[in-house]
C-alpha cells in the first residue's frame, strides 16, 4: 500500500502560515510515503505580466520569496522519502519573463526553475508533465484547460479529455465528481476528477474580493490496483480531520 498527500496551491508568501505548520505536524505524524505539491507552490508577482509597469515591476523582494519558499516545502517533505512538484502556472512565470524579456539568460542552468527553487537541494522531483500518482491517476496542476465555477466540475473534465482520473489545483476550489459511461445495464468507464482547494490566506488575495474557494487537500491511497482518494476539508480554524482523529492546532 502507497499512501500520497496531495498539498493544495500555497503561493508564497501568501499562504496560510498556520495552516502550513498544521500540514507539516501532520505529514511527520502520518507518514506517508509520498508528498505531491500541487503546483503555484510560489506566487512570484514580481515578474508576473499583471504586474509589469507597476511599482511592483520594481520590487527587490524575489530572493526572499524564493528563501521563504524553500523554507516551506523543506517543512512539508522532510519526513517523506518521496516527494514531487507539478509545474503550474505561476511557477511557469521563471521563464516566461526570461524568454520575452531576455532569452539569452535561458542558457544558464541557475535560472532554470529546479534550481531557483532548489528542488534538488530539497530531494523533490519537478515533473513538467502530467504525472501518474497512481495507477489510472494523474496529478496536473489544471491550468491548461476551461475551467467551471463547481468544485469538481473542472477536474472532472479534464479528466475526460485524458481519458484518466485527474487530480489537481488551479481553481482554488475543493471538490470532486464522476462519470460514468454506461449502456443497456453494463458499466464501463468511471472517470473521477479532484480539486484540492488551496492554501492561501485569505487576507493576502486582494486580486479577488467575493472567492469561492475552499481550503483543503487529498490523500491518495493505493493497494494493489486500487486506487482510494480522500478529500479533506480544512475547518475555519485550521483543523482536520483524517480517518477519525483531529490533528492540527486551532487558530
Amino acid at each position: 500500500m502507497k499512501r500520497t498527500v496531495v498539498l493544495p496551491d500555497l503561493q508564497c508568501p501568501y499562504e496560510d502560515s498556520h495552516l502550513v505548520n498544521n500540514l507539516a505536524i501532520f505529514i511527520k505524524a502520518f507518514r506517508p510515503d509520498a508528498v505531491c505539491t500541487i503546483g503555484d507552490e510560489i506566487d512570484l508577482p514580481q515578474i508576473s505580466r499583471w504586474t509589469e509597469n507597476t511599482p511592483g515591476w520594481y520590487e527587490q523582494t524575489l530572493a526572499s520569496d524564493r528563501d521563504h519558499t524553500v523554507e516551506v516545502l523543506w517543512k512539508l517533505t522532510e519526513h517523506v522519502k518521496e516527494a514531487h512538484m507539478i509545474r503550474s502556472n505561476h511557477t511557469d512565470r521563471l521563464y516566461n519573463v526570461i524568454m520575452k524579456k531576455i532569452p539569452a539568460f535561458l542558457s544558464l542552468p541557475e535560472l532554470k526553475f529546479e534550481k531557483f527553487l532548489k528542488l534538488d537541494e530539497l530531494g523533490i522531483a519537478f515533473h513538467k508533465e502530467p504525472f501518474h500518482i497512481a495507477k489510472g491517476w494523474i496529478a496536473i496542476h489544471g491550468d491548461l484547460g476551461a475551467l467551471n465555477p463547481n468544485p469538481g466540475m473542472s477536474a472532472l473534465n479534464q479528466a475526460r479529455r485524458h481519458g484518466l482520473n485527474v487530480i489537481m489545483g488551479h481553481t482554488h476550489r475543493a471538490g470532486q465528481s464522476a462519470y460514468s459511461e454506461a449502456s443497456n445495464g453494463r458499466l464501463g468507464r468511471v472517470l473521477r476528477g479532484v480539486e484540492v482547494g488551496h492554501a492561501m490566506a485569505l487576507k493576502s488575495a486582494k486580486y479577488v474580493s467575493t472567492p469561492n474557494w475552499q481550503q483543503a487537500f487529498a490523500i491518495v491511497t493505493e493497494h494493489n490496483k486500487n486506487v482510494q482518494v480522500d478529500l479533506i476539508y480544512i475547518e475555519k480554524d485550521g483543523t482536520f480531520l483524517v480517518h477519525g482523529r483531529r490533528y492540527g492546532r486551532p487558530r
